[in-house]
């Protein structure tokens, strides 16, 4: 009788804990392929980003968690075969070349890999191919409302799902099935290069790091430290393992409620639940709105009135903007591959508003250099900065002045990330190449000589 050989098509699910389709697929399979596409800058990012390449602190991460999965599948007496080809193209080769009969796939936010997975299924009727949510608190038939329902407002949202039970996390798994004998495709080699200067990847890392959080007291004061600009502490730091999937929504969800019952519950426990709610919120918006995710008028289709300015993107880029907490935040972001929530939601409002830019710009800019790129999170939530997007209310303008006085009074993070910068104009030439000058400064240089 012949084996039945199926295909784990890892994406941003990168652990062997909590993760249920890792289960399934041991269940159903004799033989079992663990395989991982490595991602390449499409034309599509390359065109908004202008980056050629991701960044170094966001590989490092990457490749730390690639070689930590790898490790956790030894383990089990399997491998993590890493190719560096399209994902449509291997996964075809491999159902040709040994038979491949099921592949096993997170039901994934982003459009371009369910693209894929649908064009697989149209080519290949016999292939059984299972998607399940890896990443979620919840899964689609959780959810008290048809997808195409979803509701337009996080409010609206966070109200009907707040009462939902969050399924507890499932143990690690146990047994894998063996590889093909047969298996012959060549992959890359990992290497474990180490973590950014801020974090180490990998699911070892992240449930590491989450005991280190839960085992302080810091969960009680979130909601009064989540808005600062820089430090260990402030904030959670789960991003950059839920992105990669290092670590799931549902272990974090976990170890939050033994936390409250070891410690009490108060408002800033509560809010570490709002927050991944808004994590949660993101993820369904764009298995809703799909290609919209990206369109430059969003999910109503309505553009905002924007022109493009090379100049002032690069400036933007590279924190040389005549705004010094911008500044900042973008050399710490180019230094570490990491931004405070609060620095995204200023230089966002700066690209879109005080440099009047395309936003669709800064989110592909953003997805080059962020270690903890989410494709829902970021997309979404630069929509939303936008008025394009989740808010009734329209575009998100924020008063960089009065938000450097906030959250920067003594100005020792833009010194510490070197925000002020040699007063260079906004725009070097006009929309047609004529000089331009300008007596523009940084309003948070007001009384400094």
């Amino acid at each position: 009788m012949s084996k039945v050989i199926g295909l784990y098509w890892f994406t941003n699910d990168l652990r062997v804990h909590d993760n249920p389709l890792l289960s399934k697929a041991a269940a159903e399979v004799d033989q079992l392929i663990c395989l991982y596409c490595y991602p390449s800058v499409s034309p599509y990012l390359a065109r908004y980003s202008q980056q050629a390449k991701w960044s170094e602190p966001k590989l490092q991460f990457l490749d730390a968690s690639l070689h930590c999965l790898n490790l956790s599948l030894n383990a089990l007496n399997q491998r993590l075969l890493v190719v560096d080809s399209h994902p449509y193209h291997a996964i075809k080769d491999l159902v040709y070349g040994l038979g491949v009969s099921h592949l096993y796939v997170d039901a994934v936010a982003g459009c371009d890999e369910q693209s894929i997975i649908d064009s697989l299924k149209a080519e290949f009727d016999a292939l059984d191919v299972a998607q399940k949510e890896v990443r979620t608190l919840f899964t689609l038939e959780q959810l008290p409302f048809e997808l195409s329902a979803l509701p337009d407002t996080f409010t609206q949202f966070r109200k009907q799902v707040e009462p939902l039970v969050v399924p507890l996390p499932i143990s690690w798994v146990k047994r894998l099935p063996s590889l093909p004998d047969t298996l012959s495709l060549p992959g890359i080699s990992l290497t474990h290069h180490g973590g950014s200067a801020l974090f180490e990847g990998g699911e070892q890392a992240g449930l590491a790091h989450c005991r280190r959080y839960f085992s302080s007291a810091c969960p009680s004061e979130y909601k009064e430290t989540r808005n600062a600009l820089d430090g260990l502490d402030y904030s959670t730091k789960f991003s950059p393992w839920l992105a990669h999937g290092c670590l799931s929504a549902k272990t974090i969800y976990a170890m939050l409620k033994r936390y409250e019952r070891l410690n009490g519950a108060n408002e800033s426990t509560y809010w570490i639940y709002f927050e991944l709610l808004w994590r949660e919120y993101f993820y369904w918006y764009a298995r809703r709105y799909r290609q919209k995710l990206f369109r430059f008028g969003g999910i109503r289709n309505q553009p905002p009135l924007t022109s493009f300015y090379a100049h002032r993107f690069q400036q933007w880029k590279n924190g040389q903007t005549p705004f010094a907490i911008v500044n900042a935040c973008m050399h710490q972001l180019n230094q570490t591959g990491y931004m405070s929530n609060r620095g995204r939601q200023l230089v966002a409002s700066c690209l879109i508003h005080e440099l009047g830019l395309d936003w669709r710009y800064g989110a592909a800019y953003f997805e080059s250099q962020l270690i903890d790129y989410d494709v829902a999170s970021n997309w979404g939530n630069w929509q939303y900065l936008a008025g394009v997007g989740a808010d009734p209310r329209g575009s998100r303008q924020f008063n960089l002045e009065k938000q450097t006085q906030m959250y920067d009074p003594y100005q020792e993070f833009i010194d510490r990330w070197q925000g002020r910068c040699d007063a260079s104009p906004l725009d070097s030439v006009d929309m047609v190449d004529w000089p331009v000058l300008t007596g523009r400064r940084d309003p948070s240089a007001v009384g400094k000589p």
